[in-house]
């Protein structure tokens, strides 16, 4: 089983792990904007920068977002998604009140399908039930290129890494 850490702590992640290589899931979550279904993963004829975050509610999964609304909007042809477990509702909120417009924010609070297909769905301790913070860059057919699972849920991704993998 995978894991990350949480304030030092081991947390086991459940789920199938995707790694680089390995053909990404495709998975329906639903959007922030409307309720409509966003599917991410699988071959769909672009890059997509896949960001995955516990909660918006969390002053580093915010900084996070808006950190990648700016720099990921700078990517010509990569389709950017940030995905959590907050309700679509919440996430509407944040991305009015912080000016997300530049990606989408997704949800996938109806079936964990995507934690679940992706092996990022933390399966104990205080976040138990929510997804740990990870990055996927899928290729136009489909393919994972880059992966990382942050290894402390508390601290910031590497931008850099996962920018360039979104680029290459």
């Amino acid at each position: 089983m995978a894991t990350t850490m949480l304030k030092g702590n081991t947390v086991n992640l459940a789920g199938k792990a995707v790694n680089v290589g390995d053909k990404a899931p495709e998975v329906t979550v639903v959007n922030s904007a409307g309720l409509a279904d966003v599917v991410v993963g699988g071959a769909q004829g672009v890059k997509q920068l896949i960001i995955v975050v516990p909660s918006l509610d969390t002053a580093v999964c915010a900084t996070e977002t808006r950190n990648f609304n700016q720099k990921a909007s700078e990517i010509e042809g990569v389709k950017t998604t940030v995905v959590s477990m907050d309700l679509p509702f919440a996430s509407g909120r944040f991305c009015s009140a912080e000016g997300i417009d530049k990606l989408t924010v997704a949800s996938d609070f109806r079936n964990k399908d995507f934690a679940n297909n992706y092996g990022v769905l933390i399966a104990d301790g205080a976040l138990r039930g929510v997804t740990c913070r990870a990055i996927f860059v899928v290729d136009a057919n489909g393919v994972v290129t880059y992966k990382e699972i942050v290894p402390e849920i508390t601290a910031e991704p590497d931008y850099e890494a996962a920018l360039n993998a979104a680029k290459a």
